[in-house]
């Protein structure tokens, strides 16, 4: 029975979770969450429901994934057995529609954002990922969707183009995962550098242009480069599945940090401060469950 249960949990991608947590506070602070009079359990309706939108597209990822992750994966829960495929299909449902249904909680906008964002990750779970272009693409737009979740908080959004900061990462971070198994990515890993670099001066430009706040998101964006720069170069040195696997893992952790660097252009110091708590909850977790 616990071996079956963490199973479920493997399934789900427990370190990533937080990541998926933060797109929304990053979302709500570009709203102007801060400066509202809002109920505390939208923010917390919210979070959970881009949690379990997450979830469930990551479970249903390795259902549509089981032929592949027999041959090169065969110890996940799945492909060993030890979850049933229409067990692990339902578990993965089942968790988009309670995220759905959060969301609806909020306000209308914000369920048919969720809405949109569940055909969206389905969509790339069957059938897009398998698209050098599309894949990346889609999944990109997965984040900027939970962004704009996040924005939907007020029941306006404002600056929905935002959202083509995290579309851009999460584009690079695909890229780099193509040779997550085989290796030899080299020219994914230099385009990913040069989008990495793009989301950093979006983001400074933003910032100088919306707000007042440059200086305090600084040190955010330095963590951040920090962060993602140096797994990246050793993976380009040493372009090995290995090297490869940190830089994507270092990659997704940082969408945390990135968020922060975000919400603290539009909110307070210590609101980002309070952001970077979840970082070293997905490091914990990732220990102990794959983050890919």
């Amino acid at each position: 029975m616990r071996s079956v249960l963490k199973g479920y949990l493997q399934l789900m991608r427990p370190a990533n979770l937080p990541t998926a947590a933060a797109d929304i506070f990053a979302g709500a602070a570009l709203a102007g969450v801060l400066t509202a009079s809002i109920p505390v359990g939208f923010l917390v309706c919210l979070v959970f429901a881009s949690v379990f939108l997450y979830a469930g597209g990551v479970v249903l990822n390795d259902v549509f994934d089981l032929e592949v992750d027999q041959l090169e994966r065969p110890e996940r829960p799945i492909p060993s057995g030890l979850i049933p495929l229409k067990s692990a299909a339902f578990f993965g449902i089942v968790l988009l529609v309670i995220g759905i249904v959060l969301a609806f909680l909020v306000n209308q906008r914000s369920g048919f954002i969720a809405l949109g964002l569940a055909f969206a990750i389905v969509l790339y779970d069957g059938y897009s990922k398998k698209n050098g272009f599309l894949g990346p693409l889609n999944m990109g737009l997965c984040r900027g969707l939970n962004l704009i979740l996040g924005m939907s908080i007020l029941g306006e959004i404002n600056h929905w183009y935002y959202a083509l900061i995290p579309l851009t990462y999460i584009f690079a971070i695909t890229l780099i995962s193509r040779g997550e198994v085989h290796g030899n990515n080299k020219i994914h890993i230099i385009w990913a550098g040069i989008l990495y670099a793009t989301v950093i001066s979006a983001v400074v430009t933003i910032v100088m242009k919306e707000t007042t706040n440059f200086w305090q998101t600084i040190p955010f964006l330095l963590l951040f480069a920090f962060l993602v720069f140096k797994p990246l170069l050793k993976a380009y040195q040493l372009n090995s599945p290995e090297r490869i696997k940190k830089a994507v893992v270092a990659g997704v952790l940082s969408l945390i940090v990135l968020d922060a660097a975000m919400a603290v252009g539009f909110s307070v110091w210590w609101y980002g401060i309070l952001l970077l708590l979840l970082l070293p909850l997905s490091i914990f977790l990732s220990k102990l469950f794959a983050v890919t």
